[in-house]
């Protein structure tokens, strides 16, 4: 007899074998170099579905991103921490008002930037940004993900994840704030 619980475990996996599926797929394609490399340059395609299964906030992610985070939140399961997308990917006029609401919360265009880019500067905009929590969690992960190729990007942003680094490999030194893009 099948249980919710196993039921859960089964699309899970199933969930990880898509996005495995379809990161073979676009490496077979020829898609370009490490995420790193083109993060915060604007790309000319939207972002590619991935199938989110329960967790809609995978939808619209990078597969890369995805099965990276994906990986990394086994990980952190097992070491019992519950890791969770808290922002992935957003439309255009979602960061715009993300924006908006920045720039009346603090006073300025400029002081906005520190903490809110642009949709057109945006790695979320483009699908290979997202924001993690709790934040004991996200501790977790700033300890941990290099081993998945996870990074921290700015230094006033603990919760803001790309995909930079070969997995295994050193993170890039933090921005100061996302005022430093572009």
């Amino acid at each position: 007899m099948t249980t919710p619980q196993h039921a859960t475990q089964a699309h899970r996996r199933l969930l990880v074998l898509v996005v495995v599926a379809a990161v073979v797929v676009v490496a077979l394609l020829g898609r370009p170099g490490p995420l790193g490399a083109v993060a915060h340059e604007a790309r000319d395609r939207a972002p590619v579905d991935v199938p989110a299964g329960d967790q809609p906030e995978l939808a619209g992610l990078d597969p890369e991103l995805a099965a990276r985070f994906l990986r990394a939140q086994a990980a952190a399961a097992e070491a019992g921490y519950p890791l969770r997308v808290t922002s992935g990917a957003r439309t255009a006029a979602e960061q715009q008002r993300l924006l908006d609401e920045a720039v009346e919360e603090h006073g300025s265009p400029e002081a906005a930037r520190r903490w809110v880019l642009p949709p057109e500067q945006s790695a979320h905009v483009q699908g290979t940004a997202i924001d993690v929590g709790p934040a004991e969690s996200r501790d977790w992960l700033a300890d941990h993900g290099a081993e998945f190729g996870l990074c921290l990007v700015y230094e006033n942003e603990p919760w803001h994840v790309e995909a930079l680094a070969t997995p295994g490999t050193a993170c890039p030194p933090l921005l100061r704030d996302a005022a430093a893009v572009g």
